[in-house]
């Protein structure tokens, strides 16, 4: 093959590509999960304080414009349905691509799980790897995530799964994809303003309990391997355990936890041991019985982790600081203004419903 075809063949071959992986993050179904990432993606880089990585408790639970507006810290959350612990070091490396996090935040709720049939049910899966960019980190999250090999290509080209979806390629928010970066208004918060409250006697008391019980030996594992490569790299971290309908054994397992994570020097925190503290009330502040809050929750445990991650690690309040460090952060402002708004109207709802 002469020089000037292997070029044209090259530069085939590049473009092919490069139209096909956009087409691949415009198809892939729209969503709450796909927003949050595409936001992440969106974000300045090297622009981000805190990122959070954990399940479903994140995104709901803790308000990225409060956190602005109050504390001058700016957050994002990579959060996704039922995300297994196996997830958590991808996104780790995924985020440092184009962020220098300060303190990266680790939501513990389903290192208490067994991975079972959630290593076999692809959504499980699928919440990480179809809402990451193309990369070899992306590989090696699919290799983590998915046990059976031979159904790994079509997570490596998710298009196999997504093709069927041609039709919405005309939406404005999917063609704002093409990249797979597109802006969160609320910076990855998800605000919910129902109401369903806890029966009293079912409202969790575990703080008193003090055994230990051990962890899923396969979470175990991940979590060493997380608080080595954290170690290595010289990150601040905090673990936390969102606020929830907690049972006994759970305690026990988290109280196991904090022994393994505050002995490798990072901070541990379950905020089931803060309920007086926070000001949560499960029967005005959930809205699905105790396991997720609703906009009223999330002022008070953002402001309890605001004041946790103020009183732990030495974080510049950016809206205090001088006036060029304040007008940096327009789309922050912005955020923070719509969130105002629109926590104020769920308010209002959630009072009504009571």
């Amino acid at each position: 093959m002469r020089l000037k075809e292997s070029i044209q063949a090259v530069i085939f071959l590049f473009l092919f590509s490069s139209v096909l992986i956009s087409l691949t993050y415009i198809l892939r179904v729209n969503g709450e999960v796909k927003d949050i990432f595409t936001g992440f993606y969106a974000e300045e880089d090297h622009s981000l304080d805190v990122i959070m990585i954990g399940s479903s408790p994140v995104y709901p639970f803790y308000a990225a414009p409060q956190l602005w507006g109050e504390y001058g810290i700016t957050s994002y959350p990579l959060s996704s349905h039922v995300q297994r612990p196996s997830a958590a070091l991808p996104l780790l490396k995924e985020a440092y691509k184009t962020q220098s996090p300060e303190v990266v935040v680790f939501e513990m709720r389903m290192f208490t799980m067994e991975d079972g049939d959630m290593a076999t049910n692809m959504a499980y899966a699928r919440g990480v790897t179809d809402n990451l960019k193309y990369s070899w980190n992306r590989v090696d999250a699919i290799n983590r995530l998915v046990a059976d090999q031979s159904e790994r290509y079509t997570y490596y080209f998710d298009i196999f799964k997504y093709h069927s979806n041609w039709k919405t390629i005309v939406l404005v928010d999917q063609l704002a994809c093409y990249r797979y970066e597109k802006k969160s208004p609320l910076k990855g918060f998800a605000m919910e303003a129902g109401v369903d409250p806890l029966e009293k006697e079912r409202i969790p008391q575990c703080s008193h309990i003090t055994e230990t019980m051990p962890i899923p030996a396969e979470q175990e594992e991940r979590l060493t391997e997380l608080l080595d490569y954290l170690r290595e790299r010289g990150q601040k971290a905090l673990f936390i355990v969102s606020p929830y309908r907690i049972e006994e054994e759970e305690q026990m397992m988290y109280n196991y936890m904090s022994g393994v994570i505050e002995t490798a020097g990072f901070r541990f925190i379950n905020l089931n041991n803060y309920y007086e503290e926070i000001g949560i009330d499960f029967t005005t502040d959930y809205y699905d019985g105790g396991g997720h809050v609703n906009a009223l929750g999330a002022t008070k445990c953002t402001a309890f982790l605001g004041d946790v991650l103020c009183g732990n690690f030495a974080l510049e309040n950016k809206r205090q600081g001088q006036e060029s460090t304040f007008k940096s952060y327009p789309s922050w402002e912005e955020a923070y203004q719509r969130y105002q708004k629109e926590v104020a109207e769920a308010l209002v709802k959630i009072e009504s419903m009571e």
